[in-house]
């Protein structure tokens, strides 16, 4: 089908409807199934019912309006991408609000944090959802982790060569040479990988004594690096196998899963030689054994751990923040002032490349500090040519200005949003936290409960503000750009 060239619908590309409806449909099937089990065990089943009637009608309806058949221009699978994760939330949000006896803005938000793998959350009482209900809360995240576009990329054959921009755009900073010449192929590398460590965690979740329903849908919340926990005080209340297999499992879920996948079926260790996976394993080390010491040496009045004590406890929190997901294992409130900073840094650390993790990542940094190296040398030998290096391989000044270019939005969205957050809220660190622990698809802010006291303002921000996290930023911002509705438009 063909627009005509004065249809409003001229602004949204035949691939976008195709890949829209696509992700609604498969949407649709999923609340379709779990209507069915709601249904079965005597659960508030309206939610998933009306979901899965606008999922599978809109979904058809969007995928006979596209056409993903051709090669969409980059303009276009930047668009794709941002209205994905933009109208996924929409659909995920009605049984939160209709079974979930959610507010619609409070189910928005929950919908929103899964998509992303964000760690927010508007709930507030856990007994007002069902099994299936809670289920579906870390299913949301397991899909939206790296679920839902590797699996466009791997079944949809008839997207062809345009899978490849798609999954590009999503993975922003996944290096090209990482991925297989056939999309499809790498997609299911990843894949394997990511559901086998699933299944694994929700084994040994269940092996360390935590139930097994919860063991399940902790696991889907881990390797997504989303956080979300079907136990209302998340890790607190589990055994210390457990945690450390939390730790664990949080620390797999923050590296590259094609390098993983290598690693662990056909034995190729470039994972362990990989610049970004040491830098990335020697900030977890550091900054757990540096918690560790200040936790057994800085005792509350609240909290005194033994020293292996504490070593699990900084582990697990390290490699939660660090990874961008978010469950918790001890209440940081009562924690020294010191060890709540050594956490707030994690907030920025960020995992790898090719990975389930939000947040800068370990690779932006690399970057960052070998164009700090290079305008140090410049300093002292102006007429040096100075070539930026990442280890042994060569930085493209393209790259370069991509990762400022990220970092400035990234900081700039920072800024705007803590100050309004913190106006609306009242309390600065609260504002702060929540601020970069939305925008890096984290967890809860430091000493927030439930997100449902939040002023309405401040919900849609956050909102905003995880969408444009997971996105990688720069879709968004280009959106407000004339530049790229003109080159939609032509």
């Amino acid at each position: 089908m063909q627009f005509s060239s004065r249809s409003p619908e001229r602004y949204i590309p035949q691939v976008t409807l195709f890949f829209l409806g696509t992700v609604y449909l498969g949407l649709g099937l999923v609340m379709l199934a779990l209507s069915i089990a709601a249904l079965v065990l005597h659960e508030r089943a309206l939610g998933f019912g009306v979901g899965a009637i606008l999922g599978i009608g809109l979904g058809v309806v969007f995928r006979r309006a596209g056409d993903g058949r051709g090669e969409p221009s980059r303009a276009e699978a930047l668009l794709s991408v941002a209205v994905l994760w933009l109208m996924a939330p929409l659909l995920g949000a009605f049984p939160y609000w209709l079974s979930g006896k959610m507010a619609f803005l409070d189910g928005l938000l929950e919908a929103t944090a899964g998509f992303t793998t964000s760690g927010v959350s508007a709930l507030s009482d856990f007994t007002s959802f069902g099994y299936v209900l809670l289920l579906y809360r870390s299913l949301s995240q397991w899909l939206g982790g790296v679920g839902i576009l590797v699996l466009l990329a791997s079944v949809l054959t008839i997207l062809g060569v345009a899978g490849r921009q798609l999954f590009m755009t999503e993975n922003a900073g996944l290096r090209r040479e990482s991925l297989s010449p056939r999309l499809r192929s790498a997609a299911r590398n990843i894949m394997l990988v990511y559901g086998s460590l699933t299944v694994l965690a929700a084994v040994c979740y269940g092996l360390a004594g935590v139930p097994w329903f919860e063991a399940v849908s902790t696991a889907l919340s881990t390797l997504s690096t989303g956080g979300f926990s079907p136990n209302p005080h998340s890790f607190q209340t589990y055994s210390p196998l457990a945690q450390w297999f939390g730790t664990l499992f949080m620390f797999l879920g923050g590296a590259s899963f094609l390098l993983l996948y290598r690693l662990f079926f056909h034995g190729d260790r470039k994972l362990l030689g990989e610049l970004e996976f040491r830098v990335y394993t020697i900030i977890i080390l550091l900054a757990g054994f540096s918690l560790t010491l200040f936790l057994y040496t800085h005792p509350t009045a609240a909290v005194q751990y033994s020293f292996a004590e504490a070593l699990r406890q900084a582990f697990f929190s390290v490699t939660s923040l660090a990874t961008t997901t978010g469950f918790v294992s001890a209440n940081y409130s009562t924690w020294a002032p010191g060890a709540q900073a050594i956490l707030l840094a994690m907030m920025f650390a960020g995992g790898c490349a090719g990975s389930s993790t939000g947040g800068i990542k370990i690779i932006r940094w690399l970057v960052i500090g070998a164009l700090a190296r290079r305008e140090l040398l410049r300093t002292i030998h102006p007429q040096a040519i100075v070539t930026l290096r990442i280890g042994s391989k060569a930085i493209s000044e393209d790259v370069m200005r991509s990762v400022a270019a990220f970092i400035t939005l990234y900081v700039g969205l920072l800024a705007i949003s803590t100050l309004v957050i913190s106006l609306l809220e009242n309390n600065f660190v609260l504002g702060f936290t929540a601020a970069a622990q939305a925008i890096g698809n984290g967890g809860q802010a430091l000493g927030a409960g439930s997100y449902a006291s939040f002023h309405p303002l401040s919900k849609i921000i956050l909102m905003i503000q995880m969408w444009a996290g997971r996105i990688e930023l720069v879709p968004v911002f280009l959106l407000l750009t004339p530049e790229l509705w003109k080159r939609l438009r032509g």
